[in-house]
């Protein structure tokens, strides 16, 4: 009978990580510090091999080879800032130079909200805006229940122009939600709510896609029970 020792390690750290749902004890804590550590350095050797190699000191060294060739100086010495900016974040190290950490942290923060903004302007904002604006009534015959209409009517997009609208009511607070804002603005809340509730239901269905993963691995490739 061969053991496979990754197996067992994996199996191990497993339950040790399960073992939280009894109570905290110190096998979770060193199967989490281990989680921890072990992501860490995998993280740091791939974002090393994936930015800073390829992309910080091959630059670098076009650069200076460009320079020294007598090429002049090119964008690439661009990259300097990024590399002093990277340096700056590990003054954080240093308990008396840590504010200099600050500010390539505040430089990352800021650009990534500019770049983030324009991506979910795009993605939420004007694509909400356009789902939102599409015909709500068509040409030809259409039903409602047993109800024949002279008139096609989209109801997907009734639906999501209702759910719009009214949810913007909500968090209209310049008008009182009284008469027709107020019933308005509880009819944005239901809208809300199942918003809210489809995305807490898939972030569930995503763990336990976890749980079963993990399951399967202790009862098929541990415990051998399922082929």
């Amino acid at each position: 009978m061969s053991v496979n020792l990754g197996v067992w390690v994996g199996a191990l750290l497993t339950l040790g990580i399960l073992s939280f749902l009894y109570r905290d004890n110190p096998v979770y804590k060193v199967c989490e510090a281990i989680f921890i550590g072990v992501s860490a350095g995998y993280w740091f050797v791939s974002l090393f091999w994936q930015n800073i190699q390829p992309k910080l000191y091959l630059n670098l060294r076009g650069a200076v080879e460009t320079l020294a060739s007598g090429g002049g100086i090119d964008s690439r010495w661009l990259y300097l800032i990024a590399g002093v900016l990277g340096v700056m974040m590990l003054m954080r190290l240093l308990p008396k130079a840590g504010w200099i950490a600050r500010w390539p942290l505040a430089f990352i923060v800021g650009t990534t909200a500019g770049l983030y903004l324009i991506t979910y302007l795009q993605s939420n904002a004007i694509n909400q805006i356009h789902d939102t604006l599409v015909p709500l009534v068509g040409r030809g015959e259409g039903r409602f229940l047993f109800i024949a209409l002279p008139f096609h009517v989209d109801w997907a997009a009734l639906l999501v122009f209702i759910g719009t609208v009214s949810g913007l009511v909500y968090f209209f607070f310049s008008v009182e939600h009284t008469r027709l804002a107020g019933k308005t603005a509880r009819l944005g809340i239901f809208f809300l709510m199942i918003t809210f509730g489809a995305s807490f239901g898939y972030t569930v269905m995503s763990r336990m896609s976890l749980l079963i993963g993990r399951m399967d691995f202790l009862v098929g490739d541990w415990l051998g029970l399922v082929h």
